[in-house]
């Protein structure tokens, strides 16, 4: 009889799930749905909200969609997700399990995902130096706790823990009375040593900081606890990884040796490979580096030129021609001008047209916005426009991790991955002129495929 391994990716957009058979270690199903999660910002803080229910809901759907008599042999579970972000519960009350074999959100507050732009530079720069090699930076956890002590501390009243999305649904499967993290989760919160795995307590006390929402730390790959009821026809008692980090499990899907190099463009874009075993961080975060360090498995690091320009910025675009549209009094669909924007910009091989399109900034250089340069009329068709971007994308993620260090990293392959680039020949296209190194796209090489190898191997 075979057993399977469900695999869950809580994404920034939309949820994935598969079932990888556990001895041929093959996805055999798949499932992915959009969240349309999105909550919409009236505030002057910059705001960046997601509808928890919304999330659930959706999570729910997708799983139902795969196959039941699979998933009733279902032997772990692994969840992985957006990092950064948080989300508040109250441990005794965060779900309701009285509709059957599944959980609804309850006592919880909104997702605040890691797009979030309440913390201002001069509001990180009051924050204590943590004792990490990483920056603070919007959207992290800690900072936007440290955000809500200082505008909205009636706030934290309300809840007893705090989590990333992933952590919260590994908690309510499990039943927990706390929240357990990975370091790849905390560390991208902010006020993480991972070098000791602990948070930084000494410093955040000193703060005033509320240490009592802080997760429990355990181990990537290991156990958080086990099911505390039927979850779709998968049985009670079913182990459930420590949810995982949706870069690390992406790299995991699809790195076959050390001498790779992965590309993931999804909502955001990463370019990372593995460090050497013995490699260890600096001691203290390196501001001006586009360069971060984030913990992978067993003590090793990830190099990680993280931009927070990817398939967003596409959708940007395709939102703002489908506004300019209505306008006009035309209403095409999202889905139609994105087809047809591909369709022209493959009629352009190149563009003089220089599109720098890093329109949220960059945690290294926040204040560095997007640009469009060296203008003329013979430049501004739609597949001028939509090459130059694409083009842009890839010139910026290059830059942020030059060739150079890509080379004296002894990196012999690109491996691209991600749904932006599943979708965009065109940036496909572009990913191959970046690189001298040759490039492939990994099959099934996403996050949630990620996160069930890994249960697969270490669980």
């Amino acid at each position: 009889m075979s057993s399977y391994v469900l695999g869950v990716d809580v994404g920034t957009t939309s949820i994935k799930a598969v079932l990888l058979e556990r001895g041929s270690r093959t996805v055999v199903a798949s499932q992915t749905l959009p969240t349309t999660s999105d909550l919409s910002d009236h505030s002057e803080i910059k705001a960046k909200e997601q509808d928890t229910g919304r999330i659930i809901d959706c999570l729910n759907r997708c799983i139902t969609q795969l196959p039941g008599d699979k998933l009733k042999h279902v032997c772990s579970i692994g969840l992985s997700g957006q990092m950064h972000g948080l989300l508040f519960w109250k441990v005794k009350s965060g779900c309701d399990w009285s509709s059957g074999d599944h959980f609804t959100a309850r006592d919880s507050s909104q997702l605040i995902t890691w797009q979030d732009g309440r913390c201002s530079s001069s509001f990180l720069a009051s924050l204590p130096r943590p004792d990490s090699h990483l920056n603070v930076a919007t959207g992290f956890g800690c900072a936007t706790i440290f955000w809500y002590m200082k505008h909205r501390p009636k706030f934290l009243e309300d809840f007893t823990v705090a989590g990333t999305i992933q952590d919260f649904v590994v908690s309510m499967l499990c039943g927990l009375d706390k929240c357990v993290m990975t370091p790849q989760n905390a560390a991208s919160w902010g006020f993480f040593n991972t070098s000791t795995s602990q948070w930084n307590m000494d410093i955040l006390k000193g703060a005033g900081f509320p240490v009592h929402l802080l997760p429990q730390c355990v181990p990537s790959g290991g156990l958080a606890g086990h099911t505390c009821a039927d979850w779709h026809g998968i049985p009670t008692g079913t182990p459930v990884g420590a949810a995982l980090g949706d870069l690390q499990c992406s790299v995991y899907s699809c790195m076959s040796v050390q001498t790779d190099a992965v590309l993931n463009i999804s909502t955001s874009a990463q370019l990372s490979f593995a460090m050497p075993a013995d490699f260890s961080p600096p001691d203290s975060p390196q501001a001006a580096s586009s360069i971060s360090y984030f913990p992978y498995f067993d003590s090793s690091y990830l190099a990680v030129a993280a931009s927070l320009n990817g398939g967003n910025v596409v959708a940007t675009f395709v939102e703002m021609l489908t506004a300019w549209m209505k306008d006009l009094g035309v209403e095409p669909s999202d889905q139609c001008l994105y087809e047809k924007l591909i369709c022209c910009a493959l009629k352009q091989d190149s563009s003089d047209l220089r599109v720098s399109p890093t329109i949220l900034g960059e945690r290294h250089a926040p204040l560095c916005l997007g640009q469009v340069a060296n203008i003329s009329a013979s430049s501004l068709s739609l597949g001028h426009i939509f090459r130059a971007l694409c083009c842009g994308l890839l010139v910026n993620i290059t830059s942020m991790m030059p060739a150079e260090h890509l080379q004296q990293a002894g990196i012999s392959r690109i491996v691209g991955s991600g749904s932006a680039l599943a979708r965009n020949q065109v940036l496909r296209q572009e990913v191959e002129k970046a690189f001298t190194q040759p490039v492939v796209y990994g099959q099934n090489a996403d996050s949630a495929v990620g996160v069930a190898m890994v249960l697969c191997d270490r669980l």
